[in-house]
C-alpha cells in the first residue's frame, strides 16, 4: 500500500509525496520548557515518533527538526517568581525533556533549535511582512493583518468568524480585534502579535521596528524555514495547536515568502485521564516520573499510546496502564523464549511476506498502530510460524512499535561472558522445559553445574550466575 496521511489542510486521507525523493523535511513542535512535560505533551511526542519511524520504514531519510520554545510569556511570568533569568529557569525543564525522550526511546532529532538564538531569523521575518502591509505597529508592538491574507482559517476551517477579503472587518465585526499575548480563545480570530514592545525587567532585543522580543508564532515560522526551507513536507503538533498556533504559522510564513509553507499538516488528538481533560483543578496532570513512582515501566507508557489511533482521543487510567505494562511484559518474555528456541526455520517464506506485507499496509494507512500492533499478538499467537520467523518479524515490526523488545546488545554481552557449550545446554534444556519432559531438564541442569553456572527460572526465560 502507498503511505497515506490524513492531511488537515485539505480534511481527508491522500498519499504522500515528498518534495524531494526518499528525503523529507519534517517539524514538529517542541516544547515551551516552563515546566515538566506531562503525559499528554508525552503522547504527542511518542505520535510524531511513529510517525517518523513509518517514514524510516519506507526508506525515507527524515530531516527531523523540533524547537524548544524557551522565551515565552509563562516563561517569563514564572521565571520572574522564582527570582531567575529565564535561561537559567528553563535549564532543568530542557534536562527533564531529553532524559523522556530517552526513557521513552524517541529518536532524536536532526536538530533542536532554540527560540532565542534564532530571534535575527524572527526579525527579518517580520520586516518582510511590514514591507508588504501584511503586518502594523501599535504602541511599539508589531501585530499580523489577518483580514489582508486572504486564505486566513484555511487550516482550522474557521466557521464563527467569515473574514473579509477587502481587507476590513466582514458581517459582526465592529471593530479591529488584536491580542497581544500568546495563547488565545481557539475560536477567536484576531490580529495576533509577532513582535512584543520592550518591557522593563524584561528579556528584549534590537530590531529596525524597535526593541522588543518575538511572539510565540514567529518562532516557529523562524526555526522551521531555516533548517528545512521556505517549504517543506510535514508539520506535525496536537490538535489543540491548528488553532491559533498553526494557522498564525502558516498566515506570516506564505505572507513572508510568498510561497507555500508546508504540505502535510498531521495532527494528534488529546490524552484524557479518567474521561477527563487534564487540569491543575482536578489534579489529574501526571509526569512520567509519577508513572516511574508507582512501579511502571516508562516504555508501558509507549505501548498505551500503541493501542490507540493518533487521531483518537486515549484515555488514560491507571488500571490501562498497568493492562499496558503486563503486555509488555509478556512481549518481553516471548522475545526471550523464541530467542532461546532451537527449532530450525520451517519453509513458510510466503506466510512470512504476508505478514510483513500486513504490517505495511497498516502503518501506511494513516498509521493504524493498534491494527498493527493487534497483528503482532496474532503472529505471537501463530502455530503456522516458526520460532525464528516469529523472532525476525517482532524485531523488523519493533523498528516502528519502539518498544526495545529485545537488546541485542546486551544479548550478545551474555553470550559473550557464557561459554558456547554452556549455551547449548541451557537451549537444549529450555526445549525439554517446554515440552514438560522435566526429567531430561533436570539432567541437563546438573551438567549446567558441573560446568560452573547456576541456572534459574524467571518469567523472562532462564538465568545464569558463575558458581
Amino acid at each position: 500500500m502507498a503511505l497515506k496521511f490524513y492531511n488537515f489542510l485539505i480534511r481527508k486521507k491522500e498519499i504522500f509525496k515528498s518534495l524531494h525523493p526518499k528525503r523529507v523535511g519534517f517539524y514538529a513542535c517542541g516544547p515551551t520548557v516552563y515546566n515538566y512535560a506531562h503525559i499528554g505533551n508525552l503522547r504527542t511526542y511518542i505520535f510524531e515518533d511513529i510517525l517518523k519511524r513509518v517514514l524510516e520504514f519506507n526508506g525515507y531519510e527524515v530531516e527531523h527538526v523540533m524547537n524548544i520554545t524557551d522565551v515565552e510569556d509563562k516563561i517569563i511570568r514564572d521565571s520572574k517568581k522564582a527570582k531567575k533569568s529565564i535561561f537559567d529557569f528553563v535549564k532543568p525543564y530542557e534536562k527533564a525533556f531529553f532524559e523522556d525522550l530517552k526513557k521513552l526511546n524517541i529518536e532524536k532529532a536532526f536538530k533542536y533549535p532554540k527560540a532565542t538564538r534564532h530571534v535575527k531569523e524572527m526579525i527579518k521575518i517580520i520586516s518582510a511582512l511590514l514591507r508588504k502591509g501584511l503586518a502594523y505597529k501599535v504602541d511599539g508592538s508589531i501585530y499580523f493583518d489577518i483580514f489582508k491574507f486572504k486564505s486566513y482559517g484555511k487550516l482550522s476551517d474557521l466557521k464563527n468568524q467569515k473574514l473579509s477579503a477587502k481587507g476590513g472587518p466582514a458581517s459582526g465585526w465592529k471593530t479591529r480585534a488584536r491580542v497581544n499575548s500568546d495563547e488565545y480563545n481557539k475560536a477567536d480570530a484576531k490580529d495576533f502579535v509577532l513582535w512584543k514592545a520592550a518591557k522593563a525587567g524584561e528579556l528584549s532585543w534590537d530590531a529596525p521596528f524597535g526593541k522588543g522580543r518575538p511572539g510565540w508564532h514567529i518562532e516557529c515560522s523562524a526555526m522551521s524555514m531555516k533548517y528545512l526551507g521556505e517549504t517543506f513536507d510535514i508539520h506535525a503538533g496536537a490538535v489543540d495547536l491548528i488553532f491559533p498556533h498553526h494557522e498564525n504559522e502558516i498566515a506570516q510564513s506564505e505572507g513572508a515568502t510568498g510561497k507555500p509553507f508546508v504540505k502535510y499538516f498531521i495532527e494528534g488528538e488529546h490524552l484524557l485521564v479518567d474521561s477527563e481533560k487534564m487540569s491543575k483543578s482536578f489534579g489529574n496532570i501526571y509526569t512520567l516520573k509519577d508513572i516511574e513512582a508507582k512501579g511502571f515501566d516508562s516504555l508501558a507508557f509507549r505501548y498505551l499510546v500503541l493501542t490507540a489511533h493518533y487521531r483518537s482521543k486515549l484515555n488514560f487510567t491507571w488500571k490501562s496502564l498497568e493492562a499496558a505494562q503486563n503486555a509488555l511484559n509478556k512481549l518481553r518474555e516471548i522475545v526471550v523464549n523464541l530467542k532461546m528456541e532451537t527449532q530450525r526455520k520451517s519453509n513458510v517464506g510466503m506466510l512470512k511476506k504476508r505478514f510483513a506485507e500486513e504490517f505495511k499496509n497498516y502503518i501506511n494507512d494513516d498509521l493504524e498502530m493498534p491494527r498493527a500492533l493487534a497483528l503482532l499478538w496474532n503472529i505471537v499467537k501463530s502455530e503456522k510460524l516458526d520460532a525464528k520467523t516469529k523472532y525476525n518479524l517482532i524485531i523488523d515490526f519493533d523498528k516502528v512499535f519502539g518498544l526495545k523488545l529485545v537488546s541485542l546488545r546486551d544479548i550478545s554481552r551474555r553470550e559473550k561472558k557464557i561459554p558456547l557449550p554452556v549455551l547449548k545446554l541451557v537451549k537444549e534444556r529450555e526445549k525439554y522445559r517446554k515440552e514438560k519432559n522435566f526429567k531430561k531438564a533436570d539432567e541437563l541442569r546438573k551438567k549446567i553445574e558441573s560446568l560452573g553456572w547456576l541456572i534459574e527460572d524467571i518469567s523472562r526465560g532462564p538465568k545464569l550466575k558463575k558458581i
